[in-house]
């Protein structure tokens, strides 16, 4: 908050543009200054002339620290005097010195058909759709989902905004690469699966990628169906915050479409949920949803808009420019001061490149040409590799922080070495891998009883499979509801996992959810790896 800033001294204002540096490090390179209101957050305002100044003011501190400014709002306030007095907001971005870009992930979840891909498809290719699903047309990856219609991979799509907020797409035919280099703030979306056929390619898209936030999308025509629940319940489960966008608007009238609204308010406000939802109509309720959504996770903006009529999507598109980061910087450098750990999510073969591994870095720095180790092979070994080079939003990238997703080249690698699930990290870093785990579950849904014998599907972040329960603390049995400490053992091979880290398990209808309490960490000696170091392989 700022009550006016008018012609301060030299010394005020160095003063101003130091906090202003402060605040924008805080908020990962963004804030947003409200002027006219005073410290206590009463509204004040100001008249027209001291307004201009104060913008003036703001425009030169930005210019000195290097930051775009851009007024978001303007508002008149009743106070008792003569001349009309406003509060302006203002935000104010600077992309930090040692990024390209800020970055958010957003996944996209919905029922089959509730129009995901085409939302996704006129955000970032910036025309409209025809109705009979063209925007689509671009994202699908396989022949068989053009010919369905049906998205059945994880396919990523980006939308930046410049420092000024003006949207940049595909729009004026740019390259991915135009699009990183005249971008303040990348938007990357993550459109997943809505059939319940490709459940657990969802499930891995949300827990390996590790979305900022979801994006539920509900059609108006039909209102809450099929998936919507479950994609709902596996956002809660997570701890993704979410916000719901309603599409289809111009397909029915007015009272369908807020019939939808109100049957999505009475599941937000169960006793499950617990959310408020916040319906979003205009400009200003943009602004206010994008700050309230960043600061208290209970609300829920709702968004009611069309892809072929296009309206309400400017709404969406200044929800996300102001969108703030959820992490702050000091966290994100706790992070990147620990040893290097990239999780395997993708692998590709590029001709003339080699093997190509795709996904997050969780902690550290990798920079090209640095030497890591990847695993754990099916016998539990790690084995030795360099990074080639690195690729972040399809343009080339020196040096790979903490929280970033990208590719990296790893030259002639044999590939049959690899799979989804392993991880890279640094050779000094001594991984813990491990086939008996346990974890503190919640069943959330079983037909009969759950007990020891039993064969679930594990997801811990990029690591999904089979294991089978080897004993329940403390009872014989669970039912739908309970809780427990249960030790899993994986079925294949030994995996790589932390204590503390969220789990979600699935097996036809059973579904539960928890965290790794404890691990069997698998010592060298047990492996009969002693000193078995073949060229180019590396065991512990």
């Amino acid at each position: 908050y700022k009550l006016k800033l008018v012609n301060p001294s030299q010394y005020r204002f160095e003063h101003l543009v130091t906090q202003m540096k402060w605040r924008l490090q805080e908020g990962r390179g963004e804030a947003v200054y409200q002027i006219g209101v005073e410290d206590n957050g009463l509204l004040v305002g100001l008249s027209e002339e001291e307004m201009r100044a104060s913008l003036k003011t703001l425009r030169r501190m930005a210019e000195k620290v290097g930051a775009d400014i851009t007024v978001l709002r303007e508002r008149e306030v009743d106070y008792d005097s003569d001349v009309p007095r406003k509060i302006t907001e203002v935000l104010v971005r600077k992309v930090p010195d040692n990024q390209q870009f800020l970055d958010l992930r957003v996944a996209v979840l919905g029922n089959v058909d509730s129009g995901k891909s085409t939302l996704l498809g006129v955000l970032t290719q910036g025309e409209l759709d025809n109705g009979r699903g063209r925007a689509r047309l671009n994202l699908f990856r396989h022949l068989h989902e053009i010919q369905s219609g049906r998205t059945s991979s994880i396919s990523f799509e980006i939308l930046g905004f410049n420092s000024k907020g003006e949207v940049v797409n595909y729009s004026d035919s740019r390259t991915a690469e135009e699009i990183c280099e005249s971008s303040s703030k990348m938007i990357t979306f993550i459109d997943l699966a809505g059939h319940h056929k490709y459940l657990k390619t969802t499930i891995f898209g949300l827990t390996s990628y590790c979305p900022d936030f979801a994006m539920l999308v509900v059609s108006a025509n039909t209102g809450i169906a099929g998936t919507t629940r479950e994609h709902l319940g596996l956002a809660m489960a997570l701890k993704v915050p979410f916000f719901i966008v309603i599409s289809k608007v111009d397909l029915c009238s007015k009272a369908t479409v807020e019939r939808t609204v109100k049957q999505l308010e009475r599941i937000l406000k169960q006793p499950g949920c617990n959310k408020l939802p916040l319906l979003v109509n205009s400009d200003d309720d943009a602004v206010t949803a994008a700050q309230q959504f960043a600061q208290s996770p209970n609300i829920t903006p709702i968004f009611t808009l069309s892809s072929v009529s296009g309206e309400n999507l400017d709404l969406l598109k200044v929800f996300l420019n102001i969108l703030p980061p959820l992490t702050n910087s000091k966290e994100q450098e706790e992070l990147m001061q620990q040893l290097t750990e990239f999780q395997v999510d993708e692998i590709y073969t590029v001709p003339e490149v080699g093997t190509v591994v795709g996904g997050t870095l969780s902690s550290g720095i990798c920079r090209e040409g640095e030497n890591l180790v990847v695993g754990p092979t099916d016998d539990g070994k790690f084995l030795r590799l360099k990074v080639c080079s690195i690729q972040r939003n399809r343009s080339a990238c020196r040096v790979l922080r903490a929280g970033q997703a990208a590719t990296l080249a790893l030259g002639p690698f044999d590939r049959s070495l690899l799979r989804k699930g392993m991880v890279m990290v640094s050779p000094e870093m001594n991984p813990t891998i491990c086939s008996v785990f346990e974890a503190e579950i919640v069943l959330l849904f079983h037909a009969t009883t759950f007990r020891k014998g039993f064969q679930v599907t594990v997801h811990v972040g990029n690591v999904r499979q089979t294991a089978v329960v080897e004993k329940i603390h403390g009872k014989d049995k669970l039912r739908t509801g309970e809780k427990a400490v249960v030790c899993f053992r994986f079925i294949k091979h030994p995996e790589y996992l932390k204590i503390g880290a969220k789990l979600l398990f699935r097996e036809g209808v059973t579904k539960g959810i928890g965290h790794v309490t404890d691990l069997q960490a698998i010592t060298t000696k047990e492996n009969g790896l002693e000193e078995s170091l073949g060229p180019g392989q590396l065991s512990f």
